[in-house]
């Protein structure tokens, strides 16, 4: 049996609800074993660190699988119990939770407050964001858009298309390892080289169609793609923001800081920085782009 027709409801039914806010998430408790296995194991020599993460990343690996096989053997076979699929799988995508946090930084930047506009994009960003100005902040959210449309909705789709739920659990705890631990700090480089390597294998072809789509939701940005998504320092991350520059007619992209350290990043598209207007329209294209996904699922689904 394709698993298009219950991934279609996913994604429709995320999208219309959300998860409750003061739920606890499954991502919160991937979150804390990350977090307590990093600080158990990630010490000594690089080498020792290296392996350690390696480790600690087959072990949450295998445990996700695991969840997920037993989860399908037990509801899947039983077309009433199988329903429950629905609402375990929503929670391994990000389409309503990404928009709302964006449009948590279009509103006060619409209004002229900065320093509220700061606040929320400081909940999606990791670079400082202190001394944003309007375009700043307007780029920082529309980047983190394109980026978490890649690996927050098409990627965990894409690999329950692939493999089900155990699929898509693998995908979210591959990619709650990388936000946490495939950081090229000083702690970090080596214990969380297998967390970033292994996202960088996943995300690398539903990357490449995040960015398809999002040409397709905004009716151009597909030259624009092809030429600036081998600029972006990530082997994924810069197709989709690429697509979101040339759909917009915008620069992305450029030098930031971390942590107060600057970081020469390229920059992407052509044309003026955003400002809040194209920050609303991003949200639209984004809109767009779930809806074209929709309709992919929904295609695989009529087909199979």
């Amino acid at each position: 049996m394709s698993h298009a027709p219950l991934l279609l409801a996913m994604l429709i039914g995320e999208a219309l609800l959300g998860y409750p806010r003061r739920w606890w998430h499954p991502v919160m408790g991937a979150g804390a074993l990350l977090a307590a296995g990093e600080a158990r194991l990630n010490r000594g020599a690089p080498a020792r660190r290296r392996l350690a993460g390696v480790a600690l990343l087959a072990l949450l690996l295998g445990l996700a699988i695991a969840i997920g096989v037993g989860l399908e053997r037990a509801l899947r076979p039983h077309a009433a119990a199988a329903v429950l699929l629905v609402p375990i799988g929503m929670t391994g995508l990000a389409q309503r939770s990404l928009h709302d946090h964006v449009a948590a930084v279009l509103r006060p930047l619409r209004a002229g407050d900065l320093s509220a506009a700061r606040t929320a994009v400081a909940m999606i960003v990791g670079r400082d964001v202190a001394a944003l100005d309007e375009a700043g902040i307007a780029t920082a959210a529309i980047e983190s858009l394109a980026e978490s449309f890649g690996d927050g909705v098409v990627t965990p789709a894409c690999w329950y298309l692939v493999a089900g739920l155990p699929g898509l659990m693998a995908a979210k705890l591959v990619n709650t390892a990388d936000s946490m631990l495939g950081h090229r700090t000083p702690r970090l480089a080596a214990f969380g080289w297998a967390s970033a390597r292994a996202d960088d294998g996943l995300n690398l072809l539903p990357a490449r169609l995040a960015g398809a789509l999002l040409c397709l939701a905004g009716g151009g940005g597909w030259r624009t793609m092809a030429r600036d998504a081998g600029r972006h320092a990530s082997p994924n991350s810069g197709w989709p923001e690429a697509a979101m520059a040339g759909a917009l007619a915008r620069r992305l992209g450029g030098p930031v800081n971390y942590d107060g350290v600057p970081s020469a990043r390229a920059v992407l598209g052509q044309g003026p920085a955003p400002d809040a207007a194209d920050l609303a329209r991003a949200l639209r294209l984004y809109r767009r782009a779930c809806g074209a996904l929709w309709l992919l699922v929904g295609g695989v689904a009529w087909l199979a």
